[in-house]
């Protein structure tokens, strides 16, 4: 067996042993290239760093994904918040603005002012947008009808396609029907004044509406008309009765004053047989002027009576009004009955009925009165 031979190595006199060369390494403690690596140093091959980077970039990649979120559901809720307050602002056609959901209060007939607002466009544009609800793949006014009338003729009588598209506030869809209203009655009242009686027929519209909770006229006037004063509201009542027993015999109800709207319900309560002395003034004088139609009915307030007072009571038992709803098969049907009148309501075309089924009808109803 071999000895084992060993010997020394001696080195020069004050020199010292070389230290243990160190391992570069980078921020993460792996290895990149050259020397050697301290006793306990953190040694990391490239799979280990491969795996370190790519959970870095997943985490800031997560967390640029979060503040992305939080950035859009801020905006979202900006948007719905400034859309509900109408304050969210587009260009949209005229032709896809619909008048459809809201009874406008505006009588029919044309605008004496609409000249000036469509000379006013013409040199500085629309001031004020016109306030819109999006429904499908249209629009629905709330807002605005003599500003899209406007719009329209100016686009029908220059062609400027300028006018075929209106500025218009967006108002977030489902807001409820009578808060709609609301909105449409309160601008008219601040913005330009209507008359008393184009008031009372909008109330008289809300409460025969079907998508409306209302039935009764009163409770119609003090939804929509909230915001006037008293005193007004109690016009407007008195305008609605005057509508109600005269119709569509009134051309320009829209054009009887205050004052003599008054005093025609006055003496509607107080004389029998003033109302139907009215109706049949009214029936048989066909188209004439507002004017005209005004000064007629003033000379019937004139007139002396005719016949005596109402008997007691009977001011009363007019005024007294019941009104209810009553689902059926076909939908909903609202029924107004007062002395003397009856009135049902619901979406359907009436007028396409056969005569003799709607005289079967109307004797069924009687019938089952008096039963």
């Amino acid at each position: 067996m071999s000895k084992r031979r060993g010997f020394d190595i001696d080195f020069p006199a004050g020199t010292e042993a070389p230290a243990e060369e160190e391992f570069p390494r980078g921020p993460e403690g792996y290895y990149t290239g050259g020397g050697r690596a301290k006793p306990g140093a953190s040694r990391r091959g490239p799979m280990a760093a491969a795996i370190s980077e790519n959970a870095e970039a997943l985490r800031d990649r997560a967390e640029a994904e979060r503040a992305i979120r939080e950035e859009n559901d801020r905006l979202a809720h900006d948007y719905v918040r400034l859309k509900r307050a109408g304050l969210i602002t587009d260009l949209v056609p005229i032709d896809a603005v619909l008048t459809t959901k809201l009874t406008r209060d505006r009588a029919g007939g044309p605008d004496p002012e609409i000249e000036e607002l469509k000379a006013s466009i013409r040199e500085v544009g629309l001031s004020n947008p016109i306030r819109v609800e999006p429904v499908d793949d249209h629009y629905e006014l709330v807002q605005g009808f003599r500003r899209l009338s406007a719009y329209r003729e100016l686009y029908a009588e220059t062609g400027d396609e300028a006018y075929a598209r209106i500025p218009a506030g967006l108002v977030a869809s489902g807001e409820a029907l009578v808060g709609l209203y609301r909105k449409m009655v309160d601008e008219n009242l601040v913005r330009r004044g209507i008359s008393f009686a184009e008031m009372a027929q909008l109330a008289l519209s809300f409460a025969r509406d079907p998508n409306t909770e209302t039935t009764d006229i009163e409770e119609a006037i003090t939804l929509l008309y909230a915001s006037a004063g008293r005193q007004k509201r109690s016009y407007i009542r008195h305008f609605a009765t005057l509508l109600e027993e005269l119709g569509d015999d009134l051309h320009h109800a829209e054009a009887i004053p205050r004052k003599l709207g008054l005093d025609l319900v006055k003496r509607m309560g107080d004389e029998e047989g003033f109302t139907d002395g009215l109706r049949e003034m009214l029936s048989g004088q066909g188209e004439v002027s507002s004017d005209y139609e005004v000064a007629r009915l003033a000379d019937a307030l004139k007139s002396a009576p005719k016949a005596g007072p109402k008997p007691k009571g009977s001011s009363a038992n007019a005024a007294a009004k019941t009104t209810l709803r009553c689902t059926v098969p076909a939908g909903t049907v609202r029924c107004a009955a007062r002395d003397g009148k009856v009135e049902l309501a619901m979406e359907r075309d009436f007028s396409s009925i056969d005569r003799h089924r709607l005289e079967a009808a109307v004797a069924a109803f009687m019938a089952a009165l008096d039963d």
